[in-house]
């Protein structure tokens, strides 16, 4: 499970402690859990899961689809039209993305969450 959590770091540009420090989970608790000294909760790797956006699942190595399943609901269908018809960046980024592989969207994902954090909007 570390390494999962390790590739999500490097994916998003973080460190642990970052993630200690943003997801509200002691520092102490992830050097443990590095080190083999401990097993995480699953509240803990709640926190973690839902930090990074990926099921709990993903985390813990029990699935290799790191996105929530389902499909979207009319209401956020129709968020997402609204978007598309009226902010013509998410159209550019949408229209990218079309051919793109999940890794490509992850990567994507990750340049504009660390462009967040560096801007202080996150």
């Amino acid at each position: 499970m570390y390494e999962i959590f390790v590739q999500l770091c490097n994916a998003r540009g973080v460190s642990p402690y970052q993630v200690s420090k943003e997801a509200g989970i002691a520092q102490s608790t992830l050097s443990n859990w590095k080190s083999g000294a401990c097993r995480l909760r699953d509240s803990t790797l709640r926190k973690i899961a839902s930090y990074f956006g990926v099921t709990l699942e993903y985390l813990k190595g029990q699935s290799p689809d790191p996105y929530p399943a389902g499909e979207p609901t009319a209401a956020e269908l129709e968020a997402y039209l609204d978007m598309l018809r009226s902010r013509s960046e998410c159209r550019m980024l949408f229209s990218l993305a079309r051919d793109a592989t999940a890794e490509d969207v992850q990567r994507a994902v990750a340049v504009i969450e660390a462009l967040r954090r560096v801007e202080g909007r996150d």
